[in-house]
């Protein structure tokens, strides 16, 4: 298959449901409240030892120790909760590393993306294995994803494809959105494999069959909103952050239709997005400094937590639930590792 070649189908959707009504209370957009009774989270911070190397998008390894990138430092960070220690291991400069996964068997593998390349790190020595993009002018490697089946998924925001990466070949197929500037963002599996991108440039989402690589975009309700990150529940309903506009969303791909909720922070920028093993949802809105760590309850559509970031945070940009310590993972622009452990 070339990589340019691509299948696409466009969904029509039928009428959308808000929470707060209609359109007419889009302008100016309404704010959802938190529960009467907030249920904070309790978060740790640690402060990065490398300077203002914008540490992010941490992954918990099998043994629970921590990896992250330096995007600004060129570099593979490692922390260790138990002993609080850090050590770092260098990528080429100008790697511009964006996001880092860690596999069953521990390798590290790494978005490369300011050097078109996807690498994976051995752990213990730091030995990168690059796999370059097979076109030139997809020079960025965004956001990763394992399939669990010997791949990688991921997104190329500026080069405007999404792309899925055989682990053991090196092979690397890509499929181009064919909406200009629809900068593919954020990812995330279903249970059944599928994967679903956000799309920050454009109003909204693709996901891709990975069977025939036939690539579906579906349109979110509001024109002007931009979404940043994806979480996935159990039900397979696909929950997003609008960054722009303040809202978090989700679609259901059962019925076809999207719901909506005002987020409590205004301005907002909910950015970061996870859910738990209860399902629900957890979000940073990065507009409010500090920032505000925010949970929503899915089965009672109420927003019943919200937390300010010690640290301030500068902006969220990704994070990781580890299930077995019941907590949430993140780096912050202001140069820490965070822990939220969630009620």
């Amino acid at each position: 298959m070339s990589p340019r070649h691509f299948a696409v189908c466009l969904v029509a959707l039928p009428a959308f449901a808000l929470a707060q009504g209609d359109a007419d209370l889009l302008e100016p957009k309404p704010v959802s409240p938190i529960a009467a009774t907030n249920t904070p989270v309790t978060i740790e911070e640690w402060t990065v030892p490398w300077e203002n190397t914008r540490p992010r998008d941490p992954d918990v390894a099998p043994n629970g120790t921590i990896w992250f990138v330096g995007q600004r430092g060129d570099y593979v960070g490692h922390f260790d909760p138990a002993s609080e220690e850090f050590r770092q291991f260098d990528l080429p400069p100008g790697t511009g590393p964006h996001n880092i996964i860690v596999d069953r068997d521990a390798s590290l593998w790494v978005a490369g993306n300011r050097q078109g390349y996807i690498g994976k790190m051995d752990p213990n020595t730091g030995q990168l294995t690059r796999y370059p993009m097979p076109v030139e002018d997809v020079k960025d490697p965004h956001t990763l994803i394992f399939t669990g089946k010997g791949e990688i998924w991921f997104s190329a925001q500026w080069a405007n494809v999404i792309g899925r990466l055989n682990q053991r070949s090196g092979e690397v197929q890509l499929v181009e959105v064919p909406i200009e500037k629809s900068r593919p963002y954020g990812v995330k599996l279903d249970s059944t494999g599928r994967p679903w991108f956000a799309l920050l440039g454009t109003n909204g989402i693709a996901t891709v069959d990975p069977e025939t690589f036939e690539l579906t975009l579906i349109q979110t309700p509001r024109e002007d909103s931009r979404l940043r990150r994806i979480a996935i529940t159990s039900d397979d309903r696909v929950w997003y952050t609008d960054y722009s506009e303040g809202w978090l969303g989700v679609y259901d791909p059962a019925t076809e239709s999207f719901k909506e909720w005002p987020n409590p922070g205004e301005p907002s920028g909910p950015y970061a997005i996870a859910s738990d093993t209860r399902d629900r949802i957890w979000f940073v809105e990065t507009m409010a400094q500090p920032n505000n760590f925010v949970g929503f309850d899915p089965a009672r559509e109420e927003f019943f937590s919200q937390t300010a970031v010690p640290s301030g945070g500068g902006a969220v940009r990704h994070m990781v639930f580890d299930p077995s310590t019941n907590a949430i993972w993140f780096g912050t622009d202001t140069n820490n590792l965070g822990k939220a452990t969630l009620p």
